[in-house]
């Protein structure tokens, strides 16, 4: 990471060492992060640090607050069905920009007030709505595995990328020994095709997707409400 001689003269701040931080885990993972990696980001002393911020563990919770706070929050008043619409693009929108997130925030055991103000909004909603305490942690922790599993998935896919047509697959995967999965390559191409005219076939078919298991969620929460 190249320091700015500016940032050398700029006062240190726990807002600047986790922006860096941040930085740091988009550009080259999160493992990448350490007190003395963020340190050389800003051009002062690892020790420096310290003032602001306690130790790793601190460093990773404040980034995760930064993540959080990326996370639009639906109004008070929104419909239950529209916030919890609202509440999964957001995420899955966030997390695209941070693909090491997902796991990070689930593993922290420590919860900063950006991730209790948001999941303290969502359960107001749920509740004002009609749903018991039982149903409002249900759904909450459903579409949560719904959304953080999906963006998992899609960046696992831009890892390891797709072979380019049905003809590489059936070196591996013959349909007289997987006749249903040949089938579903077949769909999954014939889909492609027809969306060949797009400008982000990708992205396009992967929102349907997201859209298609999202609604099933929403829908049978309603079903269980009613």
């Amino acid at each position: 990471m190249v320091t700015s001689k500016l940032s050398t003269r700029l006062p240190l701040s726990r807002e600047r060492i986790l922006n860096v931080a941040l930085d740091l885990a988009d550009t080259n993972g999160l493992d990448s992060v350490s007190m003395r990696q963020v340190a050389q980001g800003l051009g002062v002393e690892a020790m420096s640090l310290y003032k602001h911020v306690s130790n790793k563990e601190d460093l990773l919770d404040g980034i995760v607050e930064l993540v959080v706070a990326e996370m639009s929050l639906p109004s008070p008043s929104a419909a239950w069905k529209d916030a919890l619409r609202e509440r999964a693009y957001t995420v899955r929108k966030t997390l695209n920009s941070h693909p090491w997130a997902a796991n990070l925030i689930e593993s922290r055991s420590s919860i900063g007030p950006m991730r209790l103000r948001h999941n303290d909004s969502m359960i107001g909603i749920l509740r004002k709505a009609g749903f018991s305490i039982e149903l409002a942690f249900h759904s909450m922790i459903a579409l949560t595995s719904y959304v953080y599993g999906f963006v998992i998935l899609e960046e696992g896919n831009k890892l390891k990328g797709r072979p380019k047509d049905i003809g590489n697959l059936q070196n591996v995967i013959h349909p007289s020994e997987y006749p249903y999965i040949f089938e579903m390559i077949n769909f999954a191409y014939s889909k492609k095709d027809q969306n060949s005219g797009t400008s982000d076939i990708s992205e396009e078919g992967s929102f349907a997707d997201f859209e298609f298991g999202l609604n099933q969620l929403l829908d049978g929460f309603e079903r269980v409400l009613k």
